[in-house]
């Protein structure tokens, strides 16, 4: 038996019905007529009804809300992280790394609820600890174990990445003749310097704290494909080489174009990327470069135009001899090609931030006690000292150089054989590596980093590595399933898919929070069903993929 609902005219009406089946088909008699449904609702009458009919059917008491306990929250949105780290192997490839040690705990455990609090919830190491509750269905990990876990992902980072990177190749068929690479860096809640950690250039501004230099080589769609960690205090320029070194031993790649900003853009950098047998895209310093070829770059003969009126954009391609002088004085000759285009929006933009210039120049000439003789940043760059003593006075030549290169930009590239739209598409690209430094500090909270000992120090990163994987596979997958949210709208909606867990009649209950629409957009693009609404705790398990 069950209530049915039918609907005559502008009302809905209740019916007790009985199904039986007669000659193979499913047919209903109505057994009772209840009423309009609009004054069944909220009439004591029926709901007395409805508990003397639990009485008499010993059905047991009916549950007062009163009674009902109030509810717990429990994430199970993990499981989609799980689902991408199971298809890397991850939980393989470290068992296989912890067989030959005398390892007591699960390895693919600890590390995936450190990875996975870095990607929903992040936390230190003991707040991981004392939230990883939150999570239902998985198994708990001490704290001790996540700290030893620490120690050995330390240990085995080359060999995951070696093992990721083909994994990645197989997965989503990455394409890795173009690869992008740039540096930056990490602080400490110390300001105690030892062999890994020491003060440098902050490019977080972070100037009295210790740090680590990172250089990170990821693939044309951000994806991560190696990193390496350096003292605090070395240089950009001074991480090129141990990165050409693993890229070329550890991962295998036969044809490599290296994507890099101007920190990386010395010429001893880039011979030595041709030495190992790359090409390179660099961002080029054109202010810099000798008269001859500043005349040829803002020459308007042999520019190939595109776009509308008002948005410019236009580039042309020149024939450029780097020389090189090597640290014993020898001479070397690299063939490049130089793009340099322009634009009328880069134009405007550039023009505005010269004019913003002037005007810190201008107040600086008002203010000259304020003027402070150590740099040339900022307003100062348009002024000049015309005597011993200082005596400031508005460099209008200065002014009038910067305007002559309004608009214009300059890469240089090794690889002849790319077009000079190509190598632009490659540069634009660039900005993918910039978005993955801001992920990994803000949406993943690399940073501040609480451990003391290098060893947890490197494991941190690793932790943080895999994170970062997770994330961008996840946000590659919906990008091309034409979906574009940001991290952070990911990371919402996962933390969105949660149980209520209440007390109900001495049974306990889990009820389905309400999700947004990416969140279950998420769980088809993985062939992830869904939960129940409502499921007792006792016969609860995760949901699997279909």
């Amino acid at each position: 038996m069950f209530i049915k609902i039918t609907k005559s005219g502008n009302y809905q009406y209740a019916q007790l019905v009985e199904s039986y089946r007669e000659n193979g088909v499913t047919r209903h008699k109505v057994l009772l007529n209840l009423g309009r449904v609009d004054q069944i609702v909220g009439n004591p009458s029926y709901q007395n009804l409805a508990r003397s009919l639990a009485r008499l059917s010993k059905a047991g008491e009916v549950v007062n809300p009163s009674d009902i306990s109030e509810a717990e929250l429990f994430n199970w949105g993990h499981i989609v992280y799980r689902k991408i780290w199971d298809q890397y192997g991850i939980g393989a490839i470290l068992g296989k790394i912890a067989a030959g040690r005398r390892i007591r705990y699960d390895v693919d455990d600890a590390a995936f609820l450190m990875a996975l609090q870095h990607l929903l919830r992040p936390r230190s190491k003991l707040g991981t600890f004392n939230d990883q509750h939150r999570y239902i269905g998985l198994p708990t990990v001490g704290l001790n174990h996540l700290y030893r876990s620490l120690d050995m992902l330390s240990e085995c980072k080359d060999a995951l990445e070696e093992e990721l990177f083909a994994k990645n190749r197989n997965l989503f068929n990455m394409e890795v003749d173009v690869v992008f690479y740039d540096v930056t860096t990490f602080s400490f809640e110390s300001v105690r310097a030892d062999s890994l950690r020491d003060f440098g250039f902050s490019k977080d501004s972070k100037f009295k704290e210790v740090q680590v230099v990172l250089g990170l080589v990821t693939d044309c769609e951000g994806r991560p494909i190696g990193y390496e960690l350096f003292p605090g205090d070395t240089f950009d320029g001074k991480t090129m080489s141990r990165v050409l070194e693993n890229i070329r031993k550890r991962f295998g790649i036969r044809r490599v174009v290296i994507v890099a900003d101007r920190g990386i853009n010395s010429k001893l950098n880039l011979k030595l990327i041709r030495d190992e047998g790359y090409d390179y895209i660099v961002a080029a310093r054109l202010k810099g470069m000798k008269r001859s070829v500043r005349d040829l770059a803002l020459s308007p003969e042999g520019y190939v135009h595109q776009g509308d009126e008002g948005e410019e954009f236009c580039y042309k391609t020149l024939l450029y001899d780097n020389i090189v002088k090597g640290e014993n004085g020898e001479v070397h000759n690299l063939r490049e090609h130089l793009i340099v285009s322009f634009s009328g929006k880069r134009a405007r933009k550039d023009r505005s931030d010269s004019r913003r210039l002037l005007e810190k120049a201008e107040r600086l000439l008002r203010n000259p006690s304020q003027i402070k003789s150590g740099n040339k940043r900022g307003g100062k760059k348009y002024l000049r000292n015309m005597g011993e003593e200082p005596e400031w006075v508005l460099d209008e030549d200065a002014v009038e150089r910067d305007a002559l290169f309004d608009g214009y930009y300059a890469i240089q590239t090794s690889a002849l054989d790319m077009t000079a739209m190509e190598i632009i598409d490659a540069y634009h690209k660039l900005w993918k590596i910039e978005e993955s430094f801001r992920i990994m500090k803000s949406t993943l909270e690399v940073r501040p980093i609480f451990h003391w000992t290098e060893s947890r120090i490197k494991g941190h990163f690793v932790v943080c590595f895999l994170a970062f994987l997770l994330e961008r596979s996840l946000e590659f997958r919906l990008n091309r399933s034409g979906e574009a949210p940001s991290p952070e709208v990911i990371r919402e909606a996962l933390n969105s898919l949660n149980f209520a867990k209440v007390s109900l009649g001495g049974e306990e209950y889990l009820i389905k929070t309400k999700a947004p629409g990416l969140a279950n957009r998420i769980l088809r693009l993985l062939g992830i069903r869904p939960p129940r609404n409502a499921t007792p705790a006792t016969d609860f398990t995760l949901p699997q993929a279909e």
